[in-house]
């Protein structure tokens, strides 16, 4: 028996060019969404962010929620989103401040900060004047490779709620006399990564060398770039530390001493690190001493902080090359090349409690401060540190 086709009526004729209609608005709207989300990235941190290594570490398929903040300027050149240049003390500072953040639903998020160095002296005393690298219960660790930068972690534990997170520091020393870029990326993962694994952790690091290649063309910053990051070190956990005798990294030459009864150490390499740490401890492990080297923003941050926490002092390391902090540590300082902040060293004791000491070794103080100094200020090419009297 033949088919016979179904008389098309008005009304089926209308219905079906709605339901045409619909499906071509429908694909625009799909087609103008991706776009959208593709332009997004594009611009996001004043355009400089690698969508290519975030789509990679991200989820090449995963959608994408973008945010986006632009401001300020950078030597002679301001943000796309416009920004002029700052003064500080009659000489330029740079108030460029970028940020944008990445979030993919069930993968997880990458945010990224850039900052221009240094800051105009009116953002001094109000909060950090940078973005925060995490070294309360690790130390972070050099990115090597040629790169002044660090890789940190709240914890360095496998298993921990804080695993999957991370974050990635650079600092761009740039060709202009004193200036440079700092760029920070927190990338955060859910799921089976574990930074245990030692193949994951350069897709941390990644996505922040990309950004500041390509920051450093983009603000013409002509600073000497790394090489590509392939491993990595794991941030020190605080049951990490060995013999002070034996320290090789950023421990070492610093004394040991029998009446703090001071014998071993937390350290890592130094390898160009914009921030260097060393924790002195007992015969177990406990901490007795940190000591911190601080160079470029993360110099200016610290003296910053210490204007704001320790007003009440005579006088801080934002006021003088060294000297003593209270009751609870000591500092000195060192002139860096081009132009750099000046370079600061702090020693402070673990048990320090306010102004409440009992018994503080200062002569060994001053003397573990000296070493540290001496040897760090010597790697990074600064003169010799002015150290703090008796």
């Amino acid at each position: 028996m033949a088919l016979t086709r179904p008389t098309l009526t008005r009304r089926r004729v209308r219905a079906l060019a709605a339901v045409a209609v619909a499906l071509a608005v429908l694909t625009g709207a799909i087609v103008w969404f991706a776009g959208s989300e593709d332009r997004a990235l594009d611009g996001a941190c004043d355009g400089v962010l690698p969508v290519g290594e975030v789509r990679t570490v991200l989820g090449e398929d995963a959608a994408l929620d973008v945010t986006n903040r632009t401001e300020g300027a950078f030597g002679d050149k301001a943000a796309k989103s416009g920004g002029r240049t700052a003064k500080s003390g009659g000489k330029r500072a740079n108030n460029l401040s970028v940020r944008c953040r990445i979030a993919a639903e069930g993968t997880g998020h990458i945010a990224v900060t850039i900052a221009g160095s240094p800051r105009p002296r009116a953002e001094y005393g109000y909060g950090e004047l940078y973005a925060v690298v995490p070294a309360s219960h690790t130390l972070p660790v050099p990115l090597g490779n040629g790169w002044s930068g660090l890789f940190a972690t709240d914890t360095a534990r496998l298993g921990d709620a804080e695993d999957g997170t991370a974050t990635t520091a650079v600092l761009l020393d740039c060709a202009r006399r004193g200036d440079s870029l700092l760029i920070t990326v927190e990338t955060a993962l859910r799921g089976a990564t574990t930074l245990d694994d030692p193949a994951v952790r350069p897709d941390f690091v990644r996505t922040a060398t990309a950004t500041a290649e390509a920051a450093n063309d983009h603000w013409g910053c002509g600073a000497r770039l790394g090489a590509p990051v392939r491993t990595v070190g794991l941030p020190v956990n605080e049951d990490e530390y060995e013999p002070l005798l034996g320290a090789k990294g950023t421990c070492a030459a610093v004394p040991t001493a029998s009446r703090s009864a001071v014998s071993t150490a937390r350290e890592t390499a130094r390898d160009r690190a914009p921030r260097e740490s060393c924790v002195l401890g007992t015969r177990d492990g406990s901490p007795l001493y940190r000591l911190e080297a601080y160079y470029g923003p993360y110099a200016e941050d610290a003296r910053s902080q210490y204007t704001r926490d320790y007003d009440y002092e005579n006088v801080t390391p934002a006021e003088k090359p060294a000297g003593r902090l209270g009751q609870s540590a000591y500092w000195a300082g060192a002139t860096c090349p081009r132009g750099a902040e000046s370079a600061l060293y702090l020693i402070r004791a673990a048990d320090a409690d306010g102004e409440t000491r009992r018994r503080p070794d200062l002569a060994y103080e001053r003397a573990a401060l000296a070493a540290f100094a001496a040897a760090s200020a010597t790697h990074h090419g600064c003169a010799a540190p002015s150290l703090p009297k008796g």
